[in-house]
């Protein structure tokens, strides 16, 4: 500084000398100068624009893909609903129709013994009484004979009646008595019939539900075969969903293996020994854990053996044979581990009780062995979870299956997202250096101002001469 004012005996001289100097140097690099910051703002923002729209691409690409995944998905947990809904009803139709001969001669018997009862039933009128013949025999009764006569004949025809109505009486109760005792024994042929038609009335709604069930799930798979956006909206709702939940399911399962771990890792150390350790953590720990570890792993196994979850093709895809026996020796093998679970459950509360003796003992406590005969109770409980927490570790190979399954939506839903703020940053940032560049110029402008009001004020002159050049040439 003190060089650049020592030019001159005068520093305020020397000031201005260089900023005239400095003025002249950016007046005369100026058209260069614009032309560098055009180009530069041009070649960062092209460079933003072509980024932005490098990263568009990827997210379209990742879009699609993400939605075949989602269509993939979805189409195969249709087609196992579908699979499913179809085996209810093959069992359904195989189940009645196998009783479908029985069932109709049942009916049919039924039906020709309550036909051949109700014709026995038919209700028969009793014999015309014999008072109509008595009459014609008076009406014949001729009119010589004296009235002794005809009262002795009346009177016989009014006995003759009496006898004949107690006589048709009797008969007629005696046959209803019979019809009776029919329609009594036709009622449980009607009772059966009821009851049967019921159970296919059943039958026939359940399969009409399940139709209609299974309707409305391949109107989805229609949907979804033909990828719909519906049905993709649908799928990845139903997916973030089943991401939580399963989510959830596993936070507790991971709870549950943390109280697991804490009732075996204490008697572990006794066997393995508490202070030996592998890798700058304690055996005892490491042993535990990989217990726990195996235990959940023979549920995985267990729980593709049985085909409820799909998480390696390779055991799905085993004989029948071979798959039931999996079944069995996974199942072995975790009752075991659940068996010495319960043990070291049990060690664990056994070295509890031998840790409060100690102490009581050495404080001179009597009143500690009154309390310890109640520790049985917690002894039970701990034996129990310990055998129950291997057998319910088991389950979570299903929330695992659908995390699994829903993680690879979900992850590429984030990375959409985050792809397209990327491509809205990289836009913005290429418009910004495109107005950036117009700024710098105004702003190397500015010390510029005198000799560019001059450079205005003189092209206006010359403007303004050679305009009155041509009125006077005119």
């Amino acid at each position: 500084m003190n060089f650049m004012l020592g030019i001159t005996p005068w520093p305020v001289a020397s000031a201005l000398l260089w900023i005239i100097l400095v003025i002249s140097a950016l007046y005369l690099a100026r058209a260069t100068a614009h032309k560098a910051i055009r180009a530069m703002a041009a070649a960062l923002h092209q460079s933003f624009r072509s980024a932005s729209r490098a990263v568009a691409k990827s997210e379209r690409n990742l879009a699609a893909r993400n939605r075949d995944v989602l269509l993939a998905a979805g189409r195969e947990a249709k087609e196992r609903i579908i699979e499913r809904e179809f085996d209810r009803i093959n069992d359904t139709v195989r189940k009645d129709l196998s009783n479908y001969s029985a069932l109709h001669r049942a009916l049919s018997e039924s039906i020709d013994r309550i036909e051949k009862d109700h014709q026995q039933a038919v209700d028969v009128p009793p014999d015309p009484p014999g008072w109509v013949k008595a009459v014609e025999a008076v009406a014949k009764i001729e009119t010589r004979e004296g009235r002794g006569g005809i009262g002795s004949v009346l009177s016989d025809i009014h006995k003759s009646l009496v006898k004949a109505h107690k006589e048709a009486m009797q008969a007629y109760q005696v046959a209803s008595g019979e019809r009776h005792k029919l329609l009594r024994k036709m009622r449980p042929d009607w009772r059966k019939i009821q009851q049967t038609l019921t159970r296919v009335g059943k039958n026939v709604d359940s399969l009409l539900s399940r139709s209609v069930t299974i309707d409305r799930h391949m109107q989805e798979y229609e949907d979804i075969v033909r990828g719909h956006d519906r049905a993709v909206s649908a799928l990845s709702s139903s997916s973030l969903v089943n991401f939580f939940i399963s989510a959830f399911v596993l936070v507790v399962a991971i709870g549950g293996a943390t109280i697991n771990f804490s009732l075996i890792a204490r008697p572990m150390a006794e066997m393995v020994g508490g202070t030996s350790l592998l890798g700058g953590y304690r055996t005892a720990d490491i042993a535990a854990l990989v217990i726990i570890m195996v235990e959940i792993s023979m549920g995985l196994f267990l729980m593709e053996s049985l085909r409820i979850t799909r998480l390696f093709p390779v055991i799905g895809a085993l004989p029948d044979k071979t798959r039931v026996r999996m079944v069995w020796i996974t199942f072995t093998i975790l009752f075991l581990l659940a068996s010495v679970e319960a043990g070291l459950a049990y060690m664990r509360e056994v070295l509890l009780h031998d840790e409060l003796a100690t102490s009581a003992l050495l404080r001179g406590d009597d009143t500690a062995t009154a309390t310890t005969q109640y520790l049985w109770i917690t002894t039970a409980a701990q034996m129990g979870l310990g055998f129950i927490l291997p057998f319910a570790l088991t389950f979570v190979a299903i929330p695992l299956e659908t995390f699994v399954h829903s993680l690879r939506t979900v992850v590429g839903l984030i990375a959409i997202s985050f792809l397209r703020v990327v491509s809205l940053l990289l836009r913005l940032l290429g418009s910004a250096f495109r107005y950036l560049g117009a700024l710098v110029e105004q702003i190397y402008d500015l010390p510029l101002f005198v000799p560019l009001w001059l450079e205005e004020r003189m092209t206006r002159n010359a403007a303004a001469e050679s305009g009155l050049t041509k009125e006077a040439r005119s």
